[in-house]
């Protein structure tokens, strides 16, 4: 069967900001019941009678352990298969386990559920990026990418606000039934609404490629081209200097940043005596606010003015890393929640707008066979490192100070955690060192490989391989 094939028709192209405003609601709920479980940690700790350490377990290396790990496999799913059934699949998972929180009737349960959702959660970042990486060129990639992470600002509406406020009349439990639900929703409007572009491309083609045989090229074998495993693939990653840095970097602010973040709502409501509802309220309209305008204007500004200027993005970031650090210690500083929130407010700001050129400039730096893994060992190494192990450092040096501090003894373990920012700023100098050279390593590499692909399909199209 042939088919000749056209222009690519305006609502395929269409299909990329919908695409975007699809995987937006996806990365919004997929850090929710994280925000959440933050909020409601002081809850279930007086309900389930847990100490901070057993949170830190809860809120660290249970989820962690298996989002990290599985995310790999996850990963190379996505680099070769279907990555929209690969989202429904994951999203569902996720929706249920978050669901099944709010049975958990003891510390063991708990933390069960808590394994399941991060392997329901491991399969959104890698694949999006990697969506977002076959739609958008690498000039269009900052602003794309910083449009689907406003999803992490956006999930403090949902994980503080709602759930801060959902607490107060109804508890942690029906909180999070509610989510999972929501999350159930989600999962069925990305797998009936959402293309496979690998499959979309097969059926268009520009005018000057002519036609294409599509059952040919739906049956190129496995065999013939050749797909790198993990192994192999990590090695890749490594011996590139600008990607060994920027994973250096990611894993340092990674464990500094998930310590403060995941223990953030507690030490207010310590320190300052404030409600889950009040507390939820002033979360989200500041990370949320500021952090979703950040986010996008970091991702506008690096494609307007920096596009293809990736050592000046990595410069950029570096400071704005210092410029946060300092701020989180103003936040920790203060003795005053209203102060607390003002200085929380610039350092979200300062923290957060270097994130979608960031994740950009990983899709930029990987081939496209493996971009979604590239994303998913970023994701090994900062998830095992940052929330696996922060949050447990966080509480258990908090446990520690206790008998000397008393009820401040999580405001100076807080407060321990800031001077990691300048550390990773150091990896990101590092990085845009080497930046330019590297893309134009990977750049050559892509070009010929498409050039081996599409002598492979003419092969097996003409019944000569």
């Amino acid at each position: 069967m042939r088919e000749r094939i056209g222009a690519r028709p305006a609502n395929l192209r269409s299909h990329r900001g919908y695409l975007l405003c699809v995987l937006l609601l996806l990365s919004a709920f997929n850090n929710v019941d994280v925000l959440a479980l933050g909020l409601l940690l002081q809850e279930i700790k007086v309900g389930l009678r847990l100490s901070d350490t057993q949170l830190g377990v809860l809120t660290g290396i249970a989820f962690s352990l298996l989002y990290s790990v599985v995310g790999i496999p996850l990963a190379g799913w996505a680099d070769r298969g279907n990555r929209v059934t690969l989202l429904t699949v994951t999203t569902t998972l996720w929706g249920v386990c978050v669901a099944l929180m709010g049975v958990a009737s003891n510390f063991v349960q708990l933390l069960a559920i808590r394994v399941c959702v991060g392997v329901g959660e491991a399969g959104c970042t890698p694949t999006a990026n990697s969506l977002i990486g076959d739609n958008f060129s690498r000039s269009e990639r900052p602003r794309a990418a910083a449009v689907f992470l406003i999803g992490g600002p956006m999930s403090y509406v949902f994980g503080d606000l709602f759930a801060g406020w959902f607490n107060e009349y109804y508890g942690w439990r029906a909180t999070f039934v509610v989510l999972g639900i929501v999350g159930l929703a989600l999962a069925a409007l990305a797998g009936f609404s959402l293309k496979e572009p690998r499959v979309e491309r097969l059926k268009y083609r520009a005018p000057n490629e002519g036609s294409v045989d599509i059952v040919s090229a739906n049956s190129v074998p496995r065999s013939a081209v050749k797909q790198a495993n993990i192994k192999e693939v990590f090695f890749i990653l490594i011996r590139n200097r600008t990607y060994r840095n920027l994973l250096l970097s990611n894993s340092v602010i990674s464990f500094f940043g998930f310590a403060s973040g995941q223990w953030l709502p507690a030490f207010f409501m310590r320190s300052y005596g404030l409600g889950t509802g009040e507390l939820g309220a002033w979360i989200a309209a500041i990370q949320g606010i500021s952090g979703g305008i950040a986010m996008y204007l970091g991702g506008e500004l690096a494609s307007r003015f920096a596009a293809k200027k990736e050592g000046l993005q990595l410069r950029v970031t570096a400071l704005a890393y210092v410029g946060a650090g300092i701020l989180w210690s103003c936040v920790y500083f203060s003795t005053n929640f209203r102060w607390s929130f003002g200085f929380m407010a610039l350092a979200t700001i300062a923290g957060t707008a270097p994130t979608g050129p960031l994740f950009a400039l990983i899709q930029s730096l990987t081939s496209q066979q493996y971009r979604a893994q590239s994303v998913a060992v970023l994701n090994l190494f900062g998830n095992l490192i940052g929330l696996g192990l922060g949050p447990l450092a966080a509480g258990t040096l908090s446990d520690m100070l206790h008998s000397s501090v008393g009820n401040e003894s999580l405001r100076y373990a807080l407060l321990a955690t800031c001077p990691g920012t300048l550390w990773a700023a150091l990896y990101v100098l590092a990085a845009s060192k080497t930046v330019a050279r590297d893309l134009d390593a990977v750049e050559s590499e892509d070009q010929s490989s498409s050039s081996r692909e599409a002598k492979l399909r003419v092969t097996v199209g003409t019944g000569t391989i």
